[in-house]
């Protein structure tokens, strides 16, 4: 059954923004969260990603902070009283441009910090003082330790795609952000995926938390077809070719497993004639936010992309992901799907498998319970007919697979139709004659010296470059 956002007990100016939005019902976490984020008691929510997250914890905050609203502009009357963790730049950017299209009626104020960009314009805006403040833990650390950020007042803290937030490698930033905290605060933990460790790890944050799980954990929606191909290493860029063209999709997410394999496949994709754009963690953020806001626009096809384009970004209406690589962490899976199919919208996840990749296909089965059967995938051979050079300075013929050396051939081959000098194909034949060359027959003038010793050797004759010089007279005695 679904609740219309009217029945809620939000402020005038935030249904507003809500109805500008196109906002009518509300989804089942954020059906089941807001009322309990509205008592003020910690929450940890499970959901699958897209289901609407961000207005789940952002729409209650806002609603409990309209108390401190004013309109003065001293950045004394606006602390930090909201603070919202991410773990990616993107994400960040993503959840402040929410938050502020909520808080557009209000005289609440937010911003966002997060890294690769200049601190300055960051600080300026911390400077005049903010009620909710989005970040990533890393650049938030840097404000802090500038003294541009101060969080003594903060009375709600928001852990966003909370599985990687509480990963091994934010946990130390985070126990340090927590550390400047009040220690009476509400804590909100939302994410699509909730370990036991995990589980575990955050029950420490939280005081006596309010667990909502609208769907199995680590369930991936039913909405997305889920397909999986047997396809060599060599031929999973034909196959990403292949299934655009039979299903005419004009858009999708192609992710990799590393930076340098994202660059070359997204250099090779261009060349095989796609508007193609790539986003890793090597590029900097100017490049990032170009790259997804050109492929936001329709101006790129397809967006090639590491796992920090996994969580949480929300684009609507793309029809498909491709997992060129199949990920190393099988919760990786979950959100990678997870950028189709959104807001109840169908939507086409392929996965292709290569020979060695056995144990991370079974690591899936294994996290969203389900069996998976590998496809074959039959691609047109693109190969170059005929006889052609492989590169190795080998020849093949069409269908050959192994290459073979000219020798092993019987010599090299010409190809059909060029005219042949018979002259090449002769044996060597020594030329008729003496057998003496011209050059070393010794000429009519030079005479023998009987003077010079049978000791020395003579030198050895050589072939003139010019006419050999009239012989030179004898030498008088002296």
């Amino acid at each position: 059954m679904t609740q219309p956002y009217s029945t809620l007990a939000l402020a005038e100016p935030l249904k507003r923004a809500v109805a500008e939005m196109g906002y009518e019902t509300m989804t089942p976490i954020q059906a089941q969260a807001i009322p309990v984020v509205l008592t003020g008691q910690d929450v940890m929510g499970a959901a699958q990603t897209g289901t609407g997250k961000t207005a789940a914890f952002s729409l209650p905050l806002l609603q409990r902070l309209l108390k401190h609203e004013n309109s003065s502009a001293s950045p004394a009357r606006h602390p930090v009283r909201a603070l919202v963790l991410l773990p990616t730049r993107e994400l960040a950017d993503q959840v402040a441009q929410q938050v502020a299209l909520y808080a557009k009626y209000t005289k609440l104020r937010s911003t966002v910090v997060f890294g690769g960009m200049d601190m300055k314009p960051q600080t300026l805006e911390l400077k005049k003082g903010v009620e909710v403040l989005v970040a990533t833990p890393g650049r938030l650390l840097d404000h802090i330790e500038a003294k541009n950020a101060v969080l003594n007042q903060v009375e709600y803290v928001v852990l966003d795609e909370a599985d990687r937030m509480l990963d091994i490698g934010f946990l130390p930033d985070l126990q340090r952000i927590l550390s400047y905290l009040p220690k009476s605060r509400t804590t909100l933990l939302f994410s699509a995926t909730f370990s036991p460790e995990i589980k575990r790890l955050a029950g420490s944050y939280l005081q006596d938390p309010v667990t909502i799980e609208v769907a199995r954990p680590n369930e991936t929606a039913s909405t997305v077809e889920q397909r999986f191909f047997s396809v060599q290493d060599d031929d999973k860029r034909r196959a990403i070719r292949k299934v655009l063209a039979e299903r005419g999709l004009k858009q999708a997410f192609v992710f990799v497993n590393s930076k340098l394999g994202c660059a070359r496949l997204a250099r090779s994709l261009e060349r095989d004639g796609l508007k193609t754009a790539a986003l890793h963690g090597d590029k900097s953020q100017d490049e990032r936010l170009k790259a997804l806001e050109a492929f936001k626009s329709g101006d790129v096809d397809l967006l090639v992309c590491t796992d920090v384009a996994a969580r949480g970004l929300d684009i609507k209406d793309v029809p498909a992901v491709f997992n060129h690589d199949v990920p190393f962490n099988a919760e990786d899976y979950v959100h990678r799907i997870g950028r189709t199919g959104r807001a109840g919208a169908s939507g086409l996840a392929v996965t292709l498998v290569g020979s060695g990749d056995a144990r991370l296909v079974a690591d899936i089965e294994k996290l969203i319970k389900k069996k998976i059967e590998l496809e074959p995938l039959e691609l047109q051979d693109e190969r170059p007919r005929g006889r052609f050079n492989d590169g190795r300075r080998t020849w093949r013929e069409e269908g050959e697979d192994a290459p073979r050396s000219n020798r092993e051939r019987g010599g090299y081959r010409h190809a059909p139709g060029v005219a042949r000098d018979a002259f090449f194909d002769k044996p060597y034949e020594p030329s008729s004659g003496s057998g003496t060359a011209s050059w070393e027959v010794a000429p009519k003038a030079a005479v023998a010296r009987a003077s010079i010793s049978a000791n020395i050797k003579p030198k050895r004759k050589l072939a003139a470059l010019f006419k050999a010089p009239q012989a030179a007279a004898e030498p008088q005695p002296q």
